[in-house]
């Protein structure tokens, strides 16, 4: 079973005046576990004032990069994201679990293809990833970025999409949308509202011969531009997005002891027994009327289940079920296969049979 890593940062730089972006110094040993495919993410554990915070943020290097860096943009609110961009330094530790997502295509080094992106903020970082390995690995295939910000200074790598232009001439285009800068073509300006994205496809020639969009960036933005490819006719399963809670994912958890939970005390409370498999070993407690979730009734009682954003988003909670039945208050991680197999989000599982047993070994 995959597990977290400490890893140092090789260095810290400056994107834009509110975000950053981390190189990590990857051990020979670790190389193989911290290998990823374009559009993946990585999940982090650290402790700021006595609280466990647990983030998700994509990488945004190329795969033949030869480099593990990810970006980290400061929201209000957002302890782990302002604590990064005004405190981290290079030689610093993170414990860092391996790439985890789907958010991605299989490439094919002979084919020609036609990719388009929108994305809005620090959804540029998957982005950036996505770009980079499909240009380099797909020398025939081109790639159109719609990027919206509130104006120039916002806009993160900047100077890198324009070298990715220079670069890849023909092959790659960037539009930016800014909100509050004023630019010469109104299609430019404002938000990436529905209409906005309508406005934006139906600029794009032969659209039915689009390989695939993808998209990512605030959670609005996120679903107008769906809608607005739905709407013009694109097949849905051309749509691929990239959905993560604010502050990179999930909010503050308090650290509970990691002991083995077994024989868990039943009574009046109890819904369900759960067995939950976890590295091989079996931890057993009992599902109450108050749980919210098999993974918080899990860890309140001292089960190591993995997890990151609890929004149904990361799949870092991904479990099998091997007896019993369970429903999901929410999916945006697991596709219908999956499902169809037996998995589920343990941060959103509720036991609909008095015995669940699950695995994450699966």
């Amino acid at each position: 079973m995959k597990a977290f890593h400490p890893l140092a940062i090789k260095e810290v730089r400056r994107e834009t005046h509110e975000a950053v972006s981390l190189l990590f110094e990857v051990p020979e040993n670790l190389k193989d576990e911290f290998r990823f495919v374009q559009g993946q993410y990585l999940t982090f554990k650290h402790e700021l004032g006595g609280e466990e915070l647990r983030r998700c943020y994509s990488i945004c290097a190329g795969v033949n990069d030869e480099e593990l860096r990810i970006a980290v943009k400061a929201i209000p609110d957002g302890r782990f994201s302002h604590y990064a961009n005004s405190q981290l330094s290079a030689g610093d530790v993170l414990q860092v679990f391996p790439p985890l997502g789907d958010f991605y295509t299989e490439l094919e080094p002979n084919k020609a293809r036609r990719y388009v992106a929108i994305a809005g903020g620090a959804g540029i970082t998957p982005m950036m990833s996505l770009i980079k390995t499909t240009l380099s690995s797909e020398p025939k295939s081109s790639f159109a970025l719609y990027y919206g910000n509130r104006d120039s200074r916002s806009i993160i790598f900047m100077e890198e999409l324009a070298a990715l232009k220079d670069r890849f001439l023909g092959r790659f285009s960037v539009t930016h949308i800014l909100s509050e800068d004023l630019q010469e073509i109104a299609l430019l300006n404002g938000l990436l509202d529905e209409e906005k994205c309508t406005d934006i496809i139906e600029t794009l020639p032969s659209i039915e011969e689009v390989e695939a969009f993808f998209i990512c960036g605030p959670g609005p933005m996120m679903d107008a531009a769906q809608a607005a490819l739905t709407s013009t006719g694109v097949d849905e399963g051309k749509i691929y997005i990239e959905r993560f809670s604010r502050d990179g994912a999930g909010a503050p958890v308090k650290s509970v002891p990691q002991k083995a939970v077994s024989g868990a005390v039943m009574n009046e409370d109890t819904v369900a027994a759960v067995t939950a498999i976890v590295d091989g070993r079996r931890f057993e407690f009992g599902f109450g009327k108050r749980d919210e979730s098999v993974l918080e009734a899990g860890r309140a009682m001292g089960a190591n289940l993995p997890f990151a954003c609890k929004g149904g988003v990361c799949c870092t909670c991904r479990a099998k079920i091997l007896e019993g039945e369970a429903d999901m208050k929410v999916n945006y991680a697991l596709e219908d296969d999956e499902v169809a197999a037996g998995y589920i989000l343990t941060c959103q599982a509720v036991p609909k049979s008095s015995k669940l047993v699950v695995s994450y070994d699966e």
